[in-house]
């Protein structure tokens, strides 16, 4: 299996995780706290970490840090210079973007890094980040349809310079062959270029393209151009058809679905019990359960309120719950109530997360890797741990010699770039099947 990891805010994957002993209060612009996480998931033979972005400012700042780094590129272009070896993949909209800017930056960051960057490529869909950039949304269909033209321009521009261009021979005194570099003049509905990028390829060529695959349209896009889809899928029966949603899409557009790799989020809480992981998790989520009370209660068809949050579910209120159909997460949110668990434990579960959580001994997120991974719900999984500080060295120390001793991920870095750690095949320019 293949694993990545969310890279985000310096703290980890909780909103409480920079209150925890231990944790750098100013993590969320010290570089060098986060270039020692890097480093630590590369110890780990992680093969990727993965930056999502949000360039606008949410949660409850007057308590929660943000979720996301403070700037993507500058932030890998940090840990580039800190790392050897693990892949790095960010997080660049087409929406607010031009494909000339973006192209020049992720290339290079791909030869800072020596062939290990990774673009995860989509549109933007939040009011306020259009806000930032003073614009209104496009419709659904029009930010798709400016995505594929993106793409494709982002590609033609990387693939500029042919592979032989670049000479630096000193001793004849030529730099380059202009020959070799060529004009890329594409021009769609939305987006236009004449190109070249002033960059020559680097170890991999050009970055992999990663991607969210939401939607008809996200499944679209990720079968004609994408390397790494990472999904958010609660349950293994929904990973498992949008794997092979996936895999189809592929092959609808001409590739071959083994190009394709799906991943599963997972978020961690690892202690020694799971009463010890449910403490943890209740201690760095401050007050942020007593508002989740009503959502819970909508997932279960009950009226519930903040007041019964240290209490269960009573037996009248066990036989009324109606999980949603509508919500995957319901079933396993009654589950666990239905063992007897506080409404706080109900939440510190993680049961109206976006992902599933392990929230107990680390063998436990072995156990659940294994048998999605085996059931072919998942080429792999990017981890949430829920605080970088003292919850990525478990994961790290523990989880993957588990793993590793089951035979189920691999002992060290076979090669050099991200395409060698995700087995996917070269490509340079734009993908000739998709002309």
């Amino acid at each position: 299996m293949l694993i990545g990891m969310v890279f985000g805010n310096g703290y980890g994957s909780q909103a409480g995780a920079w209150r925890m002993p231990g944790v750098d209060p100013t993590g969320f612009t010290n570089f060098d706290t986060l270039v020692r996480y890097a480093q630590l998931a590369e110890r780990g033979k992680f093969q990727f970490l993965f930056m999502p972005d949000f360039p606008a400012l949410r949660a409850d700042i007057a308590t929660d840090a943000q979720q996301l780094n403070i700037e993507p590129m500058m932030t890998l272009a940090a840990v580039a210079r800190g790392t050897e070896r693990i892949g790095l993949v960010a997080t660049g909209s087409s929406t607010f973007s031009e494909p000339f800017n973006l192209a020049r930056q992720f290339k290079a960051l791909d030869l800072m890094s020596h062939g290990r960057a990774g673009w995860n490529a989509v549109p933007t869909s939040d009011p306020m980040v259009a806000a930032n950039f003073g614009r209104a949304l496009p419709p659904r269909f029009e930010k798709y349809e400016r995505l594929h033209e993106f793409v494709q321009i982002v590609q033609g521009l990387w693939g500029s310079w042919e592979q032989g261009a670049w000479l630096h021979d000193q001793v004849s005194g030529r730099f380059a062959d202009p020959a070799k570099i060529k004009p890329v003049n594409l021009r769609g509905r939305h987006l236009a270029t004449s190109g070249p990028l002033p960059l020559p390829p680097s170890e991999q060529g050009q970055p992999v393209i990663f991607q969210a695959g939401g939607g008809d349209q996200g499944l679209e896009v990720a079968g004609r151009y994408a390397s790494g889809v990472t999904g958010a899928v609660f349950t293994m029966e929904d990973a498992r058809a949008q794997r092979m949603a996936l895999r189809d899409a592929a092959e609808r557009a001409g590739r071959d679905p083994d190009e394709i790799k799906f991943f599963a989020g997972l978020m961690t809480t690892i202690a020694p019990n799971r009463r010890a992981a449910l403490d943890r998790r209740i201690a760095m989520s401050g007050f942020s359960f007593e508002p989740r009370v009503g959502y819970l209660g909508q997932m279960l068809g009950l009226a519930l309120d903040s007041a019964q949050l240290g209490e269960p579910l009573t037996k009248a209120q066990l036989a009324a719950a109606r999980p949603s159909r509508q919500d995957l997460r319901s079933t396993y949110a009654l589950k666990v109530a239905s063992e007897g668990w506080s409404l706080r434990d109900v939440l510190a579960h993680g049961v109206i997360d976006y992902h599933p959580m392990v929230v107990g001994p680390v063998v436990e997120a072995a156990d659940h890797m294994q048998t999605w991974f085996e059931a072919g719900a998942a080429d792999g999984f990017w981890l949430c741990p829920d605080v970088y500080e003292d919850g990525l060295p478990p994961l790290v120390d523990d989880l993957v010699p588990i793993l590793q001793e089951r035979g189920l991920f691999h002992r060290d870095y076979q090669g050099a770039t991200l395409r060698d750690h995700l087995g996917v095949p070269a490509q340079y320019g734009r993908d000739p099947r998709l002309q």
